[in-house]
């Protein structure tokens, strides 16, 4: 007995002095690594602070006292199957009214292929599961969702960036990228694509391109995940056509109830081929044996019972507001030399620093005064993104974010009077010039 304690305190003291267990984890825990998103809420959160980071709904404009009213009467009328354990492919009721709401997008498909998952991040977790060994590529647009990163770099995949512009994934780049990677010998397992109001750039890829970037990974066997979680959400006219809507073999498609109810319901999907979406319900039953009934059966009962098309509609107009806001508030304030994107739908802008500026090194000052958002670094899994910031407009209302972005551009043109005084900008606070704000990492 003495020996194994010995043992035990010799390999702690092997590790490091704040984590004592180093030394004793996988090797794919090295790939877990705090999201620079979920870092900033602490500071976000504070009432002073104008937070253009997190991409939050609005819940408050969904009719919460009916909603209250629908899960009192789910307990009262069905308490006993609803906190019961379910089935490990979601409630059959659910999984028909899911396949009613990707109507709206194209998409005809069957409830037999919808397993139901915990918001479609779990979703996209045994997809990566299912499908990559350590080393294997995963495509992905530049920049890509921090979620989706986060996920790929935990199963030790290799993410390689495809290039984007205003017009969303560039088809030759990925063409290209495909080609290279395979004549190198690299096994490329899928791409990770958000097509319709990108996060974090906002943009869109349109109608031909999605017919091209479907044809060029046909032609090279490689699977397409769609994650739509804002594709309802759009400003100008009706939904677009899902990617999954024309390959209905090729492409594996991610839903969510997070943005067009609400987050806090954790209720979403994935829709995939047939044998896939088996291995996706012994994935699902392995990780959570079923996830919470009762949530399902609230989300049923909502879209049974209530006008989800209008609230939807609701959603559209109040973010199409706060995007007016964000836009125009970013034309009257921004120094010369920014550069931002101009979404049609969904959450956020990405946006373009002037030579020379760094919104990682800028983003301490920027909490200083009292406004965040999310550097753009964390949407790149190589690095890259020192010269981009996403700014989200879903949650602020629009005078706060006319003053967010007021605060901003202030932060920006000091950070242009250092960078052309010093050649540095924030740098030289690295250099003990300037006392950083608060430590967000």
């Amino acid at each position: 007995m003495t020996h194994e304690l010995d043992h035990g305190r010799t390999n702690a003291a092997q590790g490091s002095r704040i984590d004592a267990y180093i030394d004793r984890y996988a090797a794919r825990a090295a790939g877990m690594v705090a999201s620079e998103v979920r870092a900033l809420f602490a500071v976000a959160s504070r009432p002073e602070v104008v937070s253009l980071a997190g991409g939050m709904p609005y819940v408050t404009a969904l009719p919460l006292d009916v909603v209250g009213e629908l899960v009192a009467d789910l307990v009262a009328k069905r308490g006993p199957v609803a906190l019961q354990y379910g089935s490990g492919q979601g409630d059959p009721d659910l999984r028909e009214q899911i396949c009613e709401v990707m109507r709206m997008e194209g998409i005809e498909a069957g409830a037999d292929d919808v397993v139901v998952t915990v918001g479609s991040q779990q979703a996209l977790d045994l997809i990566t599961r299912i499908f990559i060994d350590p080393g294997d590529v995963v495509l992905a647009e530049g920049p890509s969702y921090v979620g989706a990163l986060g996920t790929f770099g935990a199963y030790q995949a290799k993410v390689v960036h495809v290039a984007m512009d205003d017009q969303g994934l560039i088809p030759e780049s990925l063409a290209q990228t495909i080609y290279a990677l395979q004549t190198a010998g690299n096994r490329i397992k899928f791409l990770y694509t958000i097509p319709t109001f990108q996060n974090p750039a906002g943009v869109t890829l349109n109608e031909v391109r999605r017919r091209q970037v479907l044809e060029i990974c046909q032609r090279a066997g490689v699977l397409v995940v769609e994650d739509n979680p804002y594709g309802l959400l759009g400003f100008d006219g009706e939904p677009l056509r899902a990617l999954r809507a024309d390959d209905p073999d090729g492409v594996v498609y991610l839903g969510s109830f997070s943005k067009t109810l609400a987050p806090g319901f954790r209720v979403g999907w994935a829709l995939a081929p047939h044998a896939v979406r088996d291995k996706l319900v012994l994935a699902m039953e392995s990780a959570v044996l079923s996830h919470s009934t009762f949530t399902q059966l609230a989300v049923g009962q909502y879209l049974a019972t209530q006008p989800w098309r209008e609230q939807i509609k609701t959603f559209r107009e109040l973010y199409r507001e706060r995007r007016d806001a964000l836009l125009n508030s970013l034309e009257v304030f921004m120094p010369a030399g920014c550069s931002w994107t101009r979404p049609s739908g969904g959450f956020f802008v990405w946006a373009t620093l002037p030579e020379g500026l760094d919104s990682k090194a800028l983003l301490p000052r920027a909490v200083a005064e009292r406004v965040a958002f999310v550097p753009g670094t964390g949407f790149y899994s190589d690095g890259g993104g020192a010269q981009h910031m996403r700014l989200s407009y879903c949650y602020p209302q629009p005078d706060r974010i006319r003053e967010g972005v007021r605060r901003l551009a202030g932060v920006i043109e000091q950070e242009l009077q250092l960078r052309d005084t010093f050649g540095t900008g924030s740098a030289r606070w690295h250099a003990g010039i300037d006392t950083p704000g608060p430590d967000l990492a």
